[in-house]
């Protein structure tokens, strides 16, 4: 092998490895690009689901608006019957308790029959509170989708409280917190599902509202639901066994702490 051979095989070797460099450098930076463009696509792709995520969960973050037929501050409370009856039952409640749901199976229709006899008028102060308790959002978006059919009228809010419990979730469920489901419900108290009932719903319109009633409920030295009052005076509507009392002895217990009024 004479020397000049020996020269240029070298000189093709070190071109070769040279050509193999910048080879694997092109390659290195197309790598780079595209995990660089892999990386703002994901990016966009986590803003955009975050903002749906936003809008579907309905956040309370809007304007207050206050249904009509209620009174006290920020209107948190929900008057049913005579607002001028000189006797008041105030009914606190949670839309996911177990324990309220059992009352107004047993009592429910005597509690709304002396209300619309005249009797009293019912005042209700709601609460959202078992959804800090249970996990979720079922109370609070139950208690908007009332004051959507609150703003219709008392009756169809009366109504549609009615359907709720008849239809309560499980303790550990959070079925109230689909829309789609309050919307269903709706649909079983007649002539409830207008277009302006649906758009608050679906908006959340009357979801600061709930929040507000909420911490009217916190605020009431109230520590558990259900509680009734008649005229200020705590009501037992239960017996020793934690059962409610039966409709007839509601009813001579009310008539009872009027007298004594």
């Amino acid at each position: 092998m004479s020397n000049r051979n020996s020269q240029g095989a070298k000189g093709s070797a070190r071109e070769q490895m040279r050509a193999e460099r910048e080879r694997q450098q092109r390659a290195a930076a197309r790598r780079k690009k595209i995990l660089i463009g892999g990386i703002a696509v994901a990016v966009v792709g986590a803003a955009i689901g975050i903002s749906i995520a936003t809008a579907g969960s309905g956040g309370s973050g809007g304007p207050l608006v206050v249904p009509a037929n209620t009174t006290g501050t920020n209107g948190t409370v929900i008057v049913y019957g005579d607002p001028n009856n000189k006797n008041v039952l105030d009914v606190y409640e949670d839309f996911r308790c177990p324990v309220c749901d059992k009352l107004e199976t047993t009592d429910g229709a005597t509690v709304q029959q002396l209300a619309d006899n005249g009797t009293y008028t019912i005042h209700y102060h709601l609460a959202s509170f078992l959804d800090a308790n249970l996990g979720g959002s079922g109370s609070k978006n139950a208690l908007a989708a009332a004051g959507a059919a609150l703003n219709e009228s008392p009756q169809k809010f009366k109504q549609f409280h009615d359907v709720l419990y008849a239809n309560q979730p499980g303790e550990q469920s959070d079925d109230f917190a689909n829309t789609s489901h309050l919307l269903d419900l709706a649909a079983k108290v007649p002539g409830l599902v207008t277009p302006d009932f649906t758009k608050a719903v679906q908006d959340g319109t009357y979801k600061p509202w709930a929040g507000k009633v909420n911490d009217a409920f916190n605020s009431s030295g109230v520590s558990g639901t259900p509680t009734l009052k008649l005229n200020g005076k705590q009501l037992t509507v239960f017996d020793s066994q934690g059962n409610p009392i039966t409709p007839a002895q509601y009813t001579e217990l009310i008539q009872q702490t009027i007298a004594a009024k």
